[in-house]
């Protein structure tokens, strides 16, 4: 049984760039520093696939293009046991946290992220492992600055990386690839207790 990453997004070249598309961003970088293939467009699934290899393990990278709010739908046709659900991984932006920042879970709710929403309604669980990625800036104390009100969270989720903030998500994304080799080749619990 293969791990699956998912990370996710919405597709189209609009969209690229923006701060929710970060799960997609990052995972592209995961793919990378460990040669997965290029990503393919799979039909059936509505998704880009990567295939490749962390350690001895074989992984499946996927990029849902169902659009954020579908993204379980993509996920579905991949995942289809209980040891399934527990090999996948699911990259995703939380404007709770701030940039630079990360944060692995796992079994807990969706946090109000649509994205995860969809998956954990179309799996019928929320016992897989998600690693969390901030975007929000930081106060003087290092703590998320929340946009407020719906209309400037959209806004901000949907508003497009500066250059600086790119390099600072470049950071992250080493130390994404990090945890999911641990995650991967060793246990999720190793990989929370050295990243969080």
């Amino acid at each position: 049984m293969k791990y699956v990453i998912a990370g996710l997004g919405n597709p189209g070249a609009e969209y690229e760039g923006t701060r929710h598309n970060t799960g997609r961003i990052v995972l592209d970088r995961v793919r990378k520093q460990y040669d997965g293939s290029d990503f393919e467009f799979n039909k059936k699934i509505n998704a880009l696939i990567s295939e490749g290899k962390i350690g001895k393990e074989k992984v499946t990278l996927i990029e849902p293009e169902t659009f954020m709010n579908n993204s379980g739908k993509a996920l579905a046709p991949l995942i289809k046991s209980v040891k399934a659900v527990e090999k996948l991984i699911v990259i995703y932006d939380d404007f709770s946290l701030p940039l630079g920042r990360m944060k692995i879970s796992f079994n807990r709710s969706s946090g109000g992220h649509n994205g995860l929403e969809s998956i954990i309604k179309s799996l019928k669980t929320e016992a897989f492992v998600r690693i969390r990625i901030g975007i929000a800036p930081a106060n003087a104390k290092g703590e998320a600055k929340v946009p407020h009100g719906d209309d400037k969270i959209e806004k901000f989720i949907l508003g497009k990386y500066k250059d600086e903030e790119i390099k600072e998500l470049g950071k992250i994304a080493k130390r994404v690839a990090e945890a999911v080799e641990i995650i991967v080749t060793e246990s999720r619990e190793k990989a929370m207790s050295l990243f969080n």
